[in-house]
């Protein structure tokens, strides 16, 4: 694949980094110079060669370090992997699909050998082997959806369709942008998109949810969502607000290339085939702003939309506080020329 995992951390000391080759494919949320929320939904079929596009789930350098991760936040919180017990189904649904993907799209890494109902799965980034009967939980050492979400980068929930609404009823939630899943789990669509500035009035969420209803199997979507985070930190949950939340108090224009990070999720919807539950993988990447603006295009439309974004959307992106400085710092790498459109840096 042409790149190593890189041995880095996000948390204590945060030597994560992107290579120029992350920063190359990353995913820059913004294809225009405006923001503003919306549905943004587009078919999840692969996409160039090199981007994040190109695999249903993407394995980039920094795998192995954020399992790494995801096994330090459930050490210290297990809750933040739950599943109600009428999800089990979906759980199997989402580890045939992960398993069947990743050995498909990363044969060099990953493996999947079925007779049956008895399968095996190799993952050798993680030096795992494991043999099990499809179905049946006590042969495996979590549960499947903890299993496989425990080698997967991104948070997941599964989502549970009744009533006309969704229910969100499991996750594995360890990445996640300021919000928990203890809190939210057993709630409607509704309910769990509630502190969204904005989006309600527009029916934003009315029309997603009429047509996540209508998800087909075999027909995943795609969109991209997007924050701020001081620092390389993954666990930016309520839970560990006081870790968190003071360091927006510590950026200057002295240090704000170095530790503030755009925060982008990729946001992958699947219908399940068993289950008929939703999956929905949030896959975070991170991008301290030092490395954007290596991006000519990326700086000069990063400065606009900070700059222009409405202030109830900064203060739920989390970043109205360090506004006028974040503008101040990106405004050096705005020439005033036009940016062309599309989110693809330059070539």
């Amino acid at each position: 694949m042409g790149f190593e995992f890189n041995n880095e951390t996000f948390r204590n000391d945060f030597t994560f980094r992107n290579s120029p080759r992350a920063i190359a494919r990353f995913p820059f949320p913004f294809d225009r110079d405006d923001y503003m929320y919306s549905v943004n939904m587009e078919p999840h079929v692969p996409g160039r060669p090199g981007s994040v596009f190109e695999h249903a789930f993407d394995v980039d350098e920094h795998y192995l370090a954020e399992m790494r991760d995801r096994a330090l936040v459930l050490k210290d919180d297990p809750l933040r992997c739950q599943s109600l017990p009428h999800m089990e189904l979906a759980g199997w649904d989402l580890l045939e699909l992960i398993m069947e993907s990743k050995a498909r799209d990363y044969p060099h890494w990953f493996e999947l050998h079925k007779t049956g109902n008895r399968w095996t799965w190799i993952n050798r980034p993680m030096e795992i082997e494991q043999t099990f009967t499809f179905l049946d939980p006590s042969t495996l050492p979590y549960g499947p959806m903890e299993y496989i979400t425990r080698q997967t980068q991104g948070d997941f929930t599964l989502q549970d369709q009744r009533d006309e609404n969704l229910w969100i009823e499991a996750g594995m939630v360890t990445t996640q942008a300021d919000w928990s899943l203890d809190f939210d789990i057993g709630m409607s669509f509704h309910e769990w998109h509630a502190p969204v500035p904005l989006a309600h009035e527009k029916g934003v969420f009315d029309r997603a949810l009429k047509f996540l209803l209508k998800l087909q199997h075999g027909a995943p979507v795609r969109r991209f969502n997007w924050t701020m985070t001081v620092d390389p930190l993954l666990d930016t949950s309520p839970e560990n607000y006081p870790k968190w939340g003071p360091t927006k108090s510590q950026i200057t224009l002295d240090n704000i290339g170095k530790r503030q990070h755009l925060r982008v999720e990729l946001q992958t919807l699947w219908r399940l085939p068993r289950s008929n539950a939703i999956a929905f993988p949030i896959r975070c990447y991170l991008i301290k702003f030092e490395e954007i603006v290596t991006q000519p295009k990326w700086a000069r439309r990063l400065h606009r939309v900070v700059r222009d974004l409405h202030p109830d959307l900064a203060a739920y992106k989390g970043f109205l506080r360090n506004r006028e400085t974040m503008v101040k710092w990106l405004s050096q790498y705005d020439d005033g020329a036009p940016t062309s459109p599309g989110w693809w840096p330059e070539d």
